[in-house]
């Protein structure tokens, strides 16, 4: 286990280091910078800037200098926390995340923890009650889910909520609350308002989760050492949930490792239908804005949490499944 970690965690800062230095060159590569977007919307405001300004600003933001001289100043200040400087927002790039990551996190993981407890249990009923009409309804629903774009279903919702429960959309809290001290009242106007994106995310994901939970049950379902546990007498609870669905898991443990960077990203296009605060609409202005060091930080962020995904999901597989060796791996 410990050569295991060594080998990883060694290969995990190479492949940062490297994702870093490639992400900075493309974000890099289109014509253009943040600092024309800027000045392209203060001229359509009626504002005027001189030549001499913005050579200052480019001065300023170091636009002039080449790729390897921004990069070393960038990964220099990042090292010890500083992330740059958001062009388009006027803001240090580390207060931008952090001002978002949390409700985004917090979003996420509470739905991608949902899931989970809906869908194994889900999975495994309908794989132990094949061709009946439950299982006919839960596979249904999991067609549907799979098969309605997210963006769909939170327009539905928020036409829903607007019209039959009244509520104010496209923001997380009501007008007397936007900019009151937290309290009992202002969290339960708060929860109102939240379950839409949390339906939303959990529906999607409870929909493949399940899928895959019952095709892999039915998988080891007809396996040897299944019917040899049957045929020792064991209650069939214990046979499926002791030795079957324990190895079913592997492909939902596996998929975990891909599973953190939507943490981040993944929930883009709900938050730009529903207008949440959240990291991922900022990522996409960031790359469409051109906005260099909140791009990169950006990109740096997920590749991190796509290689510790896979490090977990590793440790997890182990715990799952004795036969798994990291030393060997």
């Amino acid at each position: 286990m410990l050569t295991f970690l060594v080998r990883r965690l060694a290969s995990m800062a190479l492949v940062v280091a490297l994702v870093s230095v490639l992400g900075f060159i493309l974000i890099e590569l289109p014509p253009g910078s943040a600092l024309d977007t800027k000045i392209a919307q203060l001229r359509q405001s009626g504002g005027e800037i001189s030549q001499e300004q913005i050579n200052a600003l480019e001065d300023l933001y170091g636009l002039r200098d080449p790729v390897h001289v921004k990069f070393t100043k960038w990964i220099t200040r990042a090292v010890t926390g500083d992330f740059g400087h958001s062009f388009t927002m006027d803001m240090p790039v580390s207060k931008l995340i952090w001002s978002r990551l949390g409700f985004s996190i917090g979003l996420s993981v509470f739905a991608l923890c949902i899931s989970w407890g809906i869908s194994i249990p889900l999975g495994v009923f309908s794989a132990t009650h094949r061709h009946t009409l439950p299982d006919y309804v839960i596979q249904i629903m999991q067609f549907l889910g799979v098969a309605i774009p997210q963006f769909l279903f939170a327009l539905v919702l928020l036409v829903f909520s607007a019209s039959v429960l009244g509520q104010e959309v496209g923001t997380l809290f009501s007008r007397e609350y936007q900019n009151a001290p937290w309290s009992l009242a202002k969290g339960l106007d708060f929860l109102s308002h939240v379950w839409i994106p949390v339906v939303v995310l959990i529906a999607g994901g409870t929909a493949s989760l399940t899928r895959i939970m019952r095709a892999n049950l039915l998988d080891v379902l007809g396996q040897q050492y299944v019917q040899t546990a049957r045929s020792k007498g064991l209650h069939e609870t214990r046979v499926i949930w002791r030795h079957a669905v324990r190895n079913a898991l592997h492909p939902l443990v596996m998929a975990l490792g891909t599973t953190l960077p939507t943490l981040i990203s993944g929930e883009v296009v709900i938050s730009i239908v529903l207008n949440l605060p959240t990291t991922g609409p900022l990522y996409i202005r960031a790359l469409i804005q051109k906005d260099m060091y909140l791009g990169v930080t950006f990109l740096i962020m997920l590749s991190m949490l796509l290689i510790v995904g896979n490090l977990i999901a590793d440790l997890l597989l182990a715990w799952v499944d004795p036969r798994v060796r990291l030393d060997e791996s």
